[in-house]
């Protein structure tokens, strides 16, 4: 029955248009690696990255004036190492000539955990949430699906904006069971978005998640198939949490 009611469902099921997080006006946030960190990106190349679709290849975004542009044709990057428990800094632009609606308004995400060659892990949604009406669980600083943020600290398409990643993966037990679901802090452009969420398992874009068991899993960037101009990154570095 679970299965059937999974094929009949549509993806508007799982959408919530309100509450609206209120309007937070950010600061500047442009945080400096401490120096326990592990640069993914210092603007300089994709050394630290591969192709989602084939981890055998490179990265095959662009990378001009310290900044990686996604190339949607290359397809979603991912990590060469991966992780379990991290802290994770992270700057995005969405392009300043934008000039479309919802969810196809600079559409990326940030998968926390990628468990899979395609959309697949636990997502972190990016997108242009300055004055762009959507579902409020798919717009910027949401769990995608999931999690609604607390609050809209979004900036005007053009300019930098980051995320502050607290995550602390899933543990499954030796027989596939889950011991201790995942859970997330976030803070965009240095306002608390999620706030230790427990999540409910990995996004689905269709029908309700589940957790299957993994271990130690890359971190996504998503290549998103809309028509919207490609976005942009910079100064992503990583704490690993013992």
């Amino acid at each position: 029955m679970a299965a059937q009611a999974q094929q009949k469902a549509k993806p508007e099921d799982t959408e919530v248009w309100e509450p609206v997080p209120k309007v937070v006006q950010p600061g500047q946030v442009h945080l400096q690696a401490p120096s326990d960190a592990f640069m993914l990106f210092d603007g300089k190349n994709l050394d630290q990255w591969v192709s989602t679709k084939d981890r055998t290849q490179p990265a095959g975004w662009t990378v001009a004036n310290g900044v990686m542009t996604v190339n949607k044709p290359a397809g979603n990057i991912e990590t060469k190492k991966t992780f379990t428990d991290y802290q994770l800094h992270i700057e995005w632009r969405i392009p300043e000539n934008i000039n479309l609606e919802g969810q196809s308004r600079g559409n990326s995400g940030i998968f926390l955990a990628s468990t899979g060659k395609g959309d697949d892990g636990y997502e972190l949604q990016v997108l242009d949430s300055y004055q762009n009406k959507t579902y409020v669980n798919g717009m910027a600083g949401s769990i995608y699906k999931q999690f609604v943020p607390l609050a809209n600290p979004a900036k005007k398409p053009g300019e930098w904006q980051s995320y502050d990643i607290f995550w602390k993966a899933p543990v499954f037990e030796a027989d596939g069971t889950m011991k201790s679901p995942a859970r997330v802090t976030v803070l965009f452009n240095g306002v608390l978005v999620q706030n230790n969420v427990e999540l409910l398992g990995p996004t689905q874009y269709i029908g309700t998640p589940t957790y299957k068991a993994h271990g130690a899993s890359p971190i996504k960037l998503q290549a998103h198939g809309d028509k919207s101009e490609p976005i942009s990154f910079r100064n992503i570095w990583i704490r690993e949490l013992k």
